[in-house]
């Protein structure tokens, strides 16, 4: 299969990196001596949270829109998704001047087709079904010829992704580890393939729901293991992997682990309470690994991605579970 062969490049991030400059925030890292003391190791704290669109998602949307040709661009471009990943396509073709075709399920929710439609994006609606989002994204392109940018399985995507690792390591060379959320892996992929390429040395770590686990599944067994019915609070990981995210999270990858919805629910309200930042629970996850001692980080320097900080703040996971 050419498509997964071809694999993502360093060339390919180093040219994301130039151009997406300028159009997404270098997002700041935070450290606390609180969270340190709780871990017995350095934390350092990649605050995707604090990205255009409030989330990674950013990156490789604009990577991709951007890398379109003239004669592409002007057919604009189309994707699924009920998610971050819908705004930060409609926000990036807002800012090449050309149309997105934003394929949601009837049961998104009102502030993620808000924020759809804030940026220009034009919703077309959809049964809550992959099979019915598949199909009518397929009518849309056939429609208008407008390009597929796909959530993550797209290496432009996952390439503007790597620009988070890239700059945490330019920040904090001698890290030992950077732990970040896995879904469809666009993230993990990225950040895997940028940080072996700076430093082979460093552990590159997926962190995922233990009720959304197959990335770690996959990961065990050399296949990818469909998610057919994900339960975890984490609405951002529910999502089954790629083919071409697979491929590089195999190569370059060196574990992924699980952690228990209690654990994402209190190292979410950890970091609001101490860091004074919002997350969502994706964004929390990996965290997570950390304070339910998952994997050994005592006297490690570590990179932790906080992926994003969208949620409905009318509802605190820590009050519904208690």
């Amino acid at each position: 299969m050419s498509s997964t062969t071809e694999g993502l490049t360093w060339d390919r991030i180093q040219e994301a990196r130039t151009r997406i400059k300028g159009k997404v925030h270098r997002t700041p890292v935070m450290t606390s001596e609180t969270l340190d003391s709780l871990a017995g190791a350095h934390l350092y704290f990649k605050c995707e949270n604090l990205q255009k669109v409030g989330a990674f998602k950013a990156r490789g949307a604009t990577n991709a829109v951007f890398a379109l040709s003239d004669a592409e661009a002007s057919k604009g471009v189309a994707t699924h998704s009920s998610g971050n990943h819908a705004a930060a396509l409609a926000r990036a073709a807002k800012l090449r001047g050309i149309t997105a075709h934003i394929v949601m399920p009837t049961n998104a929710p009102k502030a993620k087709q808000a924020s759809v439609s804030r940026y220009g994006g034009r919703i077309i609606f959809c049964e809550p079904t992959q099979e019915a989002r598949e199909s009518t994204v397929a009518r849309v392109i056939a429609e208008t010829g407008a390009t597929l940018v796909h959530p993550y399985n797209d290496l432009n995507v996952m390439a503007g992704q790597g620009t988070t690792a890239v700059e945490l390591l330019e920040d904090y060379p001698d890290l030992d580890m950077i732990l970040c959320p896995v879904g469809g892996g666009g993230q993990l992929s990225g950040i895997a393939v940028a940080a072996k390429t700076l430093k082979p040395t460093i552990r590159v770590i997926g962190v995922e729901p233990a009720g959304a686990d197959d990335a770690s599944r996959s990961f065990r067994s050399g296949h990818i293991v469909p998610m057919l019915n994900p339960k975890t609070i984490a609405d951002g990981l529910r999502t089954s992997l790629g083919d071409k995210t697979f491929a590089e999270i195999r190569r370059h990858v060196d574990d992924i682990v699980t952690v228990p919805e209690e654990a994402i629910i209190s190292s979410m309200r950890k970091i609001w309470e101490v860091l004074k930042i919002i997350v969502e629970p994706s964004g929390a996850v990996p965290y997570a690994a950390v304070a339910a001692e998952k994997l050994p980080v005592k006297g490690q320097k570590i990179g932790i991605v906080l992926s994003g900080g969208n949620l409905d703040l009318d509802s605190y996971p820590w009050i519904s579970a208690s």
